[in-house]
């Protein structure tokens, strides 16, 4: 019997800023999934179904600045379908609707929590949280999402000498994915000391946001260079990890649809989604 997407959405508290902010999950499940339009995005969901499978890992994905968990849905939909809970909150005060907060220490500091938070909610939910093994996270960063994730493995981010931002390690995260992530503030030597989980670092060969330089300070930074396992992305660009647009949203002016001359999103996004599978699936113990 096939396997499928399911999906849900929670709403997590954080008492400390008065806010809460959604996150959508994806997870498998045994009911058949049909065409649900999330915002211009149509996507195949059995809304609210069961979780099919018990001891599942769960992975959290962490969206770049101003941007959409919906961007990475190709990802997290593969990772659903094989066997994955994954749980993709929108940042506070940085994503689409809301940039209060983008550039800010606030968010420096924040983005970590509230991935954290969000770990937390969906490991204590009565309908997911039976289904995980929550001592087994992998945490998937794209651009900014990048900084968070690394932040909550155990880096060490700073804002100038001797400005250093408040931040928790989680124990809990056993691998990382970062695509085109922004370390800038990783820069002292002993930044990324206590990172020690293993590590797929995709960088894009034309990315002018987050350069090579900044997917070379991990290799450079982390205790063990060998946790590392760098591919660089021929002829992408920064948003070339961003799921493929409908073809209404794919204009000009639009940066987050354009890559650079001759590199093919869609065929891309046929390979990353199972490159990103294979490297957990290594990083993980089997599924239920």
């Amino acid at each position: 019997m096939s396997r499928f997407v399911g999906s849900r959405r929670l709403v997590v508290r954080d008492q400390v800023k008065d806010l809460s902010f959604p996150v959508l999950l994806m997870y498998p499940t045994r009911v058949p999934a049909e065409t649900v339009a999330m915002g211009p995005y149509s996507i195949e969901v059995a809304p609210n179904a069961p979780v099919d499978g018990g001891a599942l890992p769960l992975v959290a994905l962490s969206h770049g600045s101003r941007g959409t968990p919906l961007a990475y849905r190709t990802i997290a939909s593969h990772l659903a379908q094989s066997g994955y809970v994954v749980a993709m909150p929108e940042h506070p005060g940085d994503n689409r609707n809301d940039a209060s907060l983008s550039e800010t220490v606030e968010n420096l500091r924040d983005r970590p929590r509230h991935l954290r938070l969000a770990v937390d909610a969906v490991c204590a939910d009565a309908e997911i949280g039976p289904h995980l093994r929550g001592d087994d996270i992998a945490v998937i960063g794209h651009s900014m999402g990048g900084y968070t994730a690394l932040a909550l493995a155990g880096g060490q981010p700073w804002t100038g000498p001797g400005q250093r931002v408040e931040v928790t390690r989680d124990p809990r995260v056993k691998a990382l994915v970062l695509m085109a992530p922004a370390t800038s503030w990783f820069v002292p030597n002993d930044a990324l000391k206590d990172v020690s989980a293993p590590i797929l670092l995709l960088v894009a060969e034309h990315d002018r946001l987050t350069p090579r330089w900044q997917g070379q300070l991990v290799l450079d930074l982390v205790p063990d260079p060998a946790q590392v396992a760098l591919k660089i992305v021929e002829n992408a660009g920064h948003f070339s990890f961003l799921s493929p647009f409908p073809p209404q949203m794919r204009t000009p002016g639009f940066l987050p649809a354009s890559d650079p001359a001759g590199f093919d999103r869609e065929a891309f996004h046929r390979e990353l989604p199972q490159a990103v599978r294979e490297f957990l699936d290594r990083t993980s113990t089997p599924r239920g």
